[in-house]
């Protein structure tokens, strides 16, 4: 049966595909440390009880109809208020959109700004945009970044592909790095922006940016930084990506947000009402009262970000204390999000049957046979698969996960030849 050319050639995800082989080897008995999806076990990270009691108490009460298009009012106002006390940005109601979390957003965002064959312009490692450039028949062009710069883009590299591109997707902290932009880091970048829309024509089509801030308020003693707090005159030209799928532990909630120029996220509205990917009405009612409670947020977050961080840290900890043993193993230090990026430089060695390591993926897969620990490599994020560095995801573990690997980990790596 003939399919559509889309369909034909749509890559599934890469990072799915490896969570699902682990599931099905854990299903058959395999003690595996699954550090793959950028998830939570809920029996390990689950969501606010004030969050779920106000959950259970909106379908109480009967909210099980259809949302409105754009979500409901009091959402957007206590959006407005999160995005006022929080990160000092003022917009209206009119400004937000509420979705079934980030991805119909974000796909949203190339569908409203992007026709076939427009620049998209983002950092490889990220999450997610050669799909969506796949998916809205864009142009898409990956500017590899260094671990120098913690694998965040600089001016430097984006400035030669910003002539006539129509977007710049951007992300901090970074899935799947857990890395974040300095704010010298990020006014560079905004004024490359700038210089570039000041070089358009009155006709042409302008540089918009699109901004996910997922993970914003996971941070660890780092401060996130955005573009529009850092240069004003940007409003009109950046779409904001963000929820609480991330910060509350929440992904299977699925409420999030976008905000910007109202006349962008009216088109991205237009658009998710025809798909039906609003977030379920209960679940937006229940947000709208939780968020409002600062102090209750505050809370949690700090226990919260105080666990996601012991994990990172151990991890991190462990992987330094294999460096400084000889192994080609390095790590960069956990500033955000719930990922650790991990060099694994094993490439070209034989195991101990004789398989020779090809490639990044031989490299997990043997680490998932050997060590019963699986991981990422950058190739699902946009990366060559000769690049030896991975994502590790925390929020699928125990503490007492991690430490168990990590002899393990030692162990596969010391039978490579």
């Amino acid at each position: 049966m003939n399919v559509s050319v889309l369909a034909n050639t749509l890559i599934g995800s890469e990072i799915i595909k490896i969570g699902n082989e682990v599931n099905d080897m854990k299903r058959k008995g395999a003690q595996i440390a699954n550090l793959t999806i950028g998830d939570f076990d809920p029996s390990i990270f689950p969501i606010p009880a004030e969050l779920k009691d106000e959950i259970i108490d909106a379908y109480h009460h009967n909210h099980t109809n259809y949302p409105p298009a754009d979500g409901i009012l009091p959402l957007r106002e206590t959006v407005v208020d999160i995005l006022k006390d929080r990160y000092s940005l003022n917009y209206s109601v009119s400004d937000i959109l509420i979705a079934g979390g980030s991805r119909p957003l974000i796909y949203a965002t190339y569908l409203a700004l992007i026709d076939p064959g427009d620049k998209v312009i983002y950092p490889a490692p990220s999450w997610n945009n050669n799909h969506y450039c796949h998916l809205s028949s864009a142009k898409g062009i990956a500017v590899v970044t260094t671990v120098e710069n913690n694998f965040m883009p600089t001016a430097d590299q984006l400035r030669p592909h910003l002539k006539g591109a129509t977007l710049l997707a951007l992300c901090s902290p970074l899935n799947p790095t857990g890395t974040m932009f300095t704010q010298e880091q990020l006014e560079e970048i905004c004024e490359v922006v700038i210089e570039e829309n000041k070089s358009r024509g009155a006709n042409e089509k302008p540089l918009y940016i699109l901004y996910d801030q997922i993970y914003s308020l996971l941070t660890f003693g780092r401060t996130h930084v955005n573009p529009v707090s850092l240069r004003p005159e940007l409003k009109g030209y950046v779409i904001y990506i963000d929820g609480i799928s991330k910060c509350l532990s929440a992904t299977g909630v699925r409420v999030g947000w976008a905000f910007g120029p109202e006349v962008i996220i009216s088109k991205m509205k237009a658009l998710l009402g025809h798909i039906g990917a609003w977030a379920p009405k209960a679940e937006q009612v229940a947000v709208a009262k939780y968020f409002k409670n600062n102090n209750l947020v505050d809370l949690f977050l700090g226990s919260f970000k105080e666990q996601v961080q012991i994990s990172l840290d151990e991890l991190h900890n462990g992987f330094q204390q294999l460096k400084s043993e000889g192994f080609n193993v390095d790590s960069v230090i956990p500033m955000g999000a719930i990922y650790l990026t991990l060099k694994i430089d094993y490439i070209g060695k034989t195991t101990p049957s004789g398989d020779l390591i090809k490639n990044s993926a031989d490299v997990n897969f043997y680490l998932i046979k050997e060590a019963q620990a699986a991981l990422v490599p950058f190739s699902a994020f946009g990366n060559d698969e000769s690049m030896a560095w991975f994502r590790a995801s925390v929020g699928g573990c125990s503490l007492q996960d991690i430490k168990d690997m990590l002899p393990r980990i030692k162990a596969a790596l010391g039978k490579l030849k």
